[in-house]
């Protein structure tokens, strides 16, 4: 069974709406709402999603050459999402419902989780940081990689299921954010740095924008350098997930996804101040997208594909085989 299959178009456009209806939504909050956009940082995520997108289109209807066209299509995808997706996730923090820190932390401690404990025991060893830094750090970098493999094996489809992976899991930990909003644990334990040997996690930017936009303060929305705002459930925790399924078929890099995101699983509550409890949270959101879509798009399990490839690739029974086969049933019945 080949790899290459062409992703369905509708899916495709379906893409394109759900896009389009979340920029016209922070448009009209921008517009008629509380908020201001600033235009000049949508310029460039804009103009890169429109250029691809053309690129995409040429490539696939007029030079017929799927895997370029689906590598720019999905790209072009991914970067208008993320440009409309991170000022919607600003626009969750507005109805400024009460924190819910304190139920996160209850259930982090029946799991039995010891915040100061384990953020004494990461600032204690430098080498440890460096590792979960790097694998925290690598969001941005897998999310393009995933594309460019994906595409260039001829994973078309599967391609196709990440991208709308991304997305449904993006906006439902948006819709989650709405009523259940979250300091997390740094700010809620008052973690100081200097008590942690100046250790500090790499979300710390993030804690004036999302109290900003809670207390009124900050009232602007950017398309390029917005914050992860975040917490329950965790989007890092939850796309780590879809870069290792995703790339799963391909062998020489589906261990090799598997242990970074590993990492990234277990850098994020100390980097991203997560409650260990949003990165489960996370992680079921994250399987239960790409169930649900992989199996809309007709994704067959990795084992049950390289199954049917067997059985199509093997010859005919012959007329003589099947007498054989019926002889030696008999001989073994009696």
């Amino acid at each position: 069974m080949a790899a290459s299959h062409h992703p369905p178009l509708s899916s495709a456009a379906t893409a394109w709406i759900t896009i389009g209806i979340v920029a016209l939504v922070v448009l009209a909050f921008g517009l008629f709402g509380p908020f201001e956009l600033q235009w000049r940082t949508f310029a460039v995520p804009a103009s890169a999603t429109a250029l691809l997108a053309g690129a995409g289109w040429y490539y696939r209807a007029i030079r017929h050459e799927e895997r370029l066209g689906t590598i720019l299509t999905s790209s072009a995808q991914i970067i208008g999402f993320a440009m409309v997706a991170a000022p919607l996730s600003y626009l969750a923090a507005l109805p400024a419902f009460p924190l819910q820190d304190a139920l996160l932390d209850v259930w982090d401690r029946r799991l039995g989780i010891d915040w100061q404990s384990m953020i004494s025991f990461i600032s204690q060893h430098s080498g440890l940081q460096h590792v979960l830094l790097l694998a925290y750090g690598s969001f941005a970098v897998q999310t393009i990689t995933t594309v460019l493999i994906l595409g260039v094996t001829g994973h078309l489809v599967r391609l196709n299921a990440f991208v709308h992976a991304f997305i449904a899991t993006t906006l439902i930990a948006i819709v989650v954010s709405i009523p259940c909003p979250a300091t997390g644990p740094w700010l809620f334990h008052d973690l100081q740095p200097a008590a942690a040997n100046g250790f500090l996690p790499a979300s710390a930017t993030s804690w004036p924008v999302f109290l900003g936009l809670r207390d009124g303060t900050l009232s602007t929305l950017q398309g390029l350098h917005s914050e992860g705002i975040i917490t329950f459930p965790s989007l890092h925790a939850a796309l780590g997930i879809l870069f290792s399924v995703a790339v799963w078929p391909v062998k020489g890099l589906r261990w090799c996804a598997f242990g970074l995101n590993g990492l990234m699983l277990l850098a994020t509550p100390a980097y991203g101040s997560h409650y260990v409890v949003d990165v489960i949270a996370g992680i079921l959101v994250a399987a239960a997208c790409w169930i649900m879509i992989a199996r809309r798009l007709g994704v067959a399990p990795v084992m049950l594909r390289q199954h049917l490839a067997a059985i199509e690739g093997a010859p005919p029974p012959s007329r003589r085989t099947g007498c054989q086969s019926r002889r030696s049933i008999a001989f073994r019945g009696g």
